[in-house]
């Protein structure tokens, strides 16, 4: 199914006006009229889908230790920022469907868990967004997690996912049949720019903070961008770059 591509993503659900990875901050850029939002999912210690970005638990919450070692009973019981717990993965993607937002779910593995991380994620992406209107976005670092992605959910979307973009990625997005690139916004090249261009190919940068930075980049080309700064941006949410994932 062919949807839309906002311009603006939130950055971990509500960028930095809430606890990241967590449902207030989806709630609250839905709120503030995002179309998108963006979050990580990464596996406890009793394989449950969870949204949160690091592997260990002491920058976001009140705990400690990896979250693939800790079980459900202690990691649901943690403060996630101003009272927030820690989500499942089922919350998040009822939460999205509920204001039709495009949720771009990056597979978040503990080292170790690629293979495992992205089966539950990809089978549980396809069944948790089955017929919806909007469907989501995977994204991930792992190229094995994109390649699990890839032939467990092949309807849907995949986004290649780099820091600074390789000399190859052109030939790993057709393998993974990725049809987004995403990279930092600080190192995407006007070369790479002009590559995607060409082939159609979407480019969404993280995470730009600042209008002037945001201007300069729409106008080389990318396509989207990921946000902290919802308040910076929420003005400009409905603008839509007149791109479509999906086939």
């Amino acid at each position: 199914m062919k949807h839309p591509l906002p311009r603006w993503i939130a950055h971990r659900g509500g960028g930095s006006l809430a606890p990241e990875n967590t449902l207030a901050g989806i709630r609250l850029a839905a709120r503030l009229g995002f179309k998108a939002v963006e979050f990580d999912v990464m596996l406890s210690a009793d394989g449950t889908p969870v949204l949160i970005h690091d592997e260990t638990l002491e920058r976001t919450t009140g705990g400690a230790g990896r979250v693939c070692d800790t079980p459900d009973a202690t990691l649901f019981l943690l403060d996630a920022g101003n009272g927030e717990r820690i989500p499942r993965f089922s919350e998040a993607a009822a939460l999205c469907r509920e204001y039709g937002l495009l949720a771009n779910v990056e597979i978040k593995p503990a080292t170790g868990f690629e293979r495992e991380t992205a089966d539950v994620v990809a089978r549980l992406t396809a069944a948790f967004w089955e017929g919806a209107a909007v469907q989501p976005l995977l994204s991930s670092f792992s190229l094995e997690a994109l390649e699990v992605a890839r032939d467990l959910a092949p309807q849907i979307p995949r986004g290649l996912l780099y820091d600074q973009v390789p000399a190859d990625w052109l030939e790993t997005a057709h393998r993974l049949q990725a049809v987004t690139l995403h990279c930092a916004a600080e190192h995407v090249s006007d070369a790479v720019l002009a590559e995607a261009q060409g082939k159609g190919i979407p480019v969404l940068c993280y995470t730009v903070n600042a209008k002037n930075a945001a201007k300069s980049i729409f106008e080389r080309g990318v396509s989207s961008v990921f946000t902290d700064r919802l308040d910076l941006f929420a003005a400009e949410t409905s603008a839509y770059k007149g791109l479509h994932l999906g086939g």
